[in-house]
């Protein structure tokens, strides 16, 4: 009878502290985001959160574009407290317009280059530009995938290329400010001049070259590397290279919002400091981006680490982007050959 007893005991001594624990993480609190992350992405990444700490995450989903704009209209009553993904240049943005606020992460181990030098924002992942060739048509052309933006200017492509207008594609406009930086500016616009001999269109969504040379609508197409590949684990015939005079790169970044709910400001400073670590990056790669924390990679992804880039200036980038691409539609008049708004 006493061995019953002791064990009945244990039992509940075993539930009630189960009970308590499990209480612990529903009492643990919430924290609103704004996510640039694909959705899919975003879900996984915000569920595995709450698992780990207890704390619920209450997200939207929205465009880099769409973010900035509706901090600025909650400036004077955020209703957010963190803005997860969405590129560099809109965190820079964010940051000039004092939508966001300081926040030197413990966790923090990326290179310098890929956060602010006054910590408003960190890069969570990196994906360089680079060209995705469509490898049947390659053959049918007798052409081979391009190594370098001289090669990719050369005649011999002429018809088989294709990528997005500056004006509506963050991937583009990267392309454009890359040739700047290469260049300067008055060969670079020469450049972009060759360069568009070859282009059969414009496409409004930076990712949709890709797709494009996925199914070979066209040979060649200008994109993210983590977009390549990813079409090619999922089996279409595309080779990725990378331009040798170097490349540029998108930085996907989180910064907390500035004066976002008092209440939620200790959860999201838990939730940047997770979104930099481990677990975080292994989430990452399962969209085959290339994250800073050093963790196995989907088959055909490189660190950014291995890859020639550019001594990239995204605040100069950021500051000029207007005035390029009102050049850009001046000089190669890409808006009347971009593909028409949806």
């Amino acid at each position: 009878m006493k061995r019953v007893v002791a064990i009945a005991l244990a039992m509940l001594l075993v539930t009630s502290f189960a009970l308590f624990a499990g209480g612990e993480k529903e009492n643990a609190g919430k924290v609103t985001a704004y996510t640039t992350l694909d959705e899919e992405l975003a879900r996984k990444v915000f569920n595995a959160f709450t698992e780990e700490t207890g704390i619920q995450v209450d997200w939207v989903r929205l465009s880099t574009g769409e973010c900035t704009a509706r901090m600025e209209a909650e400036k004077e009553n955020p209703q957010a407290s963190i803005w997860y993904g969405g590129v560099g240049l809109g965190h820079i943005e964010a940051k000039d317009k004092g939508l966001t606020m300081p926040y030197d992460s413990p966790a923090a181990t990326m290179p310098e280059k890929f956060r602010d030098p006054d910590r408003y924002w960190s890069g969570i992942y990196a994906g360089p530009l680079c060209f995705e060739s469509n490898t049947q048509a390659l053959e049918k052309y007798g052409l081979t995938a391009p190594t370098s933006w001289e090669e990719l200017a050369d005649p011999k492509y002429k018809g088989h290329v294709q990528m997005a207008n500056p004006g509506s594609s963050g991937t583009a406009y990267n392309v454009l400010a890359t040739m700047v930086t290469l260049y300067g500016e008055e060969k670079a616009f020469e450049y972009m001049k060759r360069l568009d001999s070859n282009i059969t269109q414009y496409t409004r969504s930076g990712s949709a070259p890709g797709k494009n040379a996925a199914i070979g609508e066209t040979t060649i197409a200008i994109g993210y590397a983590h977009d390549g590949v990813r079409l090619i684990a999922e089996g279409y015939p595309l080779e990725i290279t990378f331009p040798s005079e170097g490349t540029g790169y998108e930085v996907a970044s989180i910064s907390l919002i500035k004066n976002g709910p008092a209440e939620e400001l200790a959860h999201a400073k838990k939730l940047y400091d997770w979104a930099l670590g481990e677990t975080a990056a292994k989430i990452y790669t399962t969209a085959f981006t290339v994250p800073f924390v050093d963790v196995p990679l989907p088959k055909g992804a490189l660190p950014i680490s291995k890859v020639n880039t550019i001594n990239q200036d995204d605040e100069w980038a950021a500051a000029n982007k207007t005035r390029l691409v009102e050049k850009w539609n001046a000089v190669i008049g890409g808006e009347s050959r971009t593909e028409p708004k949806k």
